[in-house]
């Protein structure tokens, strides 16, 4: 099987009220899989069904090939999870924390608790409840790792940590999947979820808006272009830039002729889209200036939070979903091996 977790249809209602509806996606394994969603969009609920901590109300789901509901702690101890609040016992030291956690998740290769510590810069001989909020994650960490999982799931896992520790956090995601395992985590920090995973969801309201690969954000997202040229008139520099696809918000001045080559024109625009079409018009220009920005990953993911479609003509992207829905919600588009 090369699925690490499937989830059909997946529902949870708290009493009445509905908070995830009916979700869908697949995660293949060896890959890092990041949901992420403004606070209250389902994440850690959609955790919690995946680890049989509640129990979902409608759907299905198998977690490296079993269900969850009925594998037990066969399954569990092939899992390390870190929670998103995380609760740790006051009255002892996080060496006999991980002690007990070995315990429970199967043993550990000898040494390797301290070599984690160490990289970490944890201290295991402390009392936890004299420990920073960055130091207790820390240790939530070391607990979800130690055991070297074939699926890892981290609910907010850089949650106080500085950014040194983050980025040890990161190699070690990366080393994890590079032996093998599935990594399954959730924030709301887009940053975080662009470094570490190689597909993305995108939660909103219990629903997913679209799967898709980082690349593909970056692509749909908008870019900032601006440049400079001479030996043509506004008016066909607007022509020009108009046969772009993606292309949007074009403005075309000249310049004054002090300080400037006489016939100098300045255009500003967007481009929402691939690169390569827009190279090849502006080859046909005599330039002076260009600037095209880095894409704009947050505005792009919080226009998927808000609900807003991007403009028209943008081809392809984390807004477009082109898969069917039931409904009025918005359906998840497919994006590679991962379905949503």
């Amino acid at each position: 099987m090369t699925q690490a977790i499937v989830v059909e249809g997946l529902r949870k209602k708290f009493g009445h009220r509905e908070v995830l509806h009916g979700l869908d996606f697949a995660v293949e394994r060896g890959t890092v899989f990041g949901v992420i969603g403004p606070n209250g969009a389902g994440k850690t609920t959609t955790m919690r069904c995946l680890l049989d901590i509640i129990r979902p109300s409608a759907g299905s789901i198998a977690v490296l090939g079993e269900d969850p509901r009925r594998a037990g702690t066969g399954l569990r101890r092939r899992i390390g999870y870190l929670p998103g609040e995380l609760h740790l016992e006051n009255r002892t030291t996080g060496r006999r924390m991980l002690e007990h956690f070995e315990a429970i998740s199967g043993p550990v290769q000898p040494g390797y608790i301290d070599q984690l510590a160490e990289r970490l810069d944890l201290d295991l001989d402390r009392q936890s409840r004299k420990l920073s909020k960055g130091n207790k994650q820390k240790l939530g960490l070391l607990q979800a790792f130690m055991h070297q999982p074939e699926l890892l799931v981290l609910d907010e896992p850089t949650s106080g940590l500085d950014p040194l520790v983050q980025q040890v956090f990161h190699a070690m995601v990366r080393e994890a999947v590079d032996g093998g395992a599935t990594v399954f985590l959730s924030s709301h920090v887009l940053s975080e979820v662009q470094q570490a995973a190689d597909a993305v969801a995108i939660l909103r309201d219990g629903e997913i808006v679209t799967v898709s690969t980082v690349e593909a954000l970056r692509t749909a997202a908008v870019r900032q272009l601006r440049f400079t040229s001479t030996g043509i008139e506004a008016p066909d520099v607007g022509a020009l830039l108009g046969r772009v696809p993606g292309v949007a918000n074009i403005a075309v001045r000249e310049l004054p002729a002090d300080g400037h080559a006489a016939g100098t024109v300045e255009a500003t625009a967007t481009l929402s889209g691939h690169v390569q079409p827009l190279v090849q018009e502006l080859a046909r220009l005599n330039l002076t200036d260009l600037v095209l920005e880095e894409p704009d990953l947050e505005e792009a993911v919080l226009t998927l939070y808000t609900g807003t479609s991007p403009a028209p003509g943008h081809g392809e992207g984390p807004g477009s979903n082109n898969a069917s829905g039931s409904g009025s919600r918005p359906a998840a588009r497919k994006e590679g091996a991962h379905r949503a």
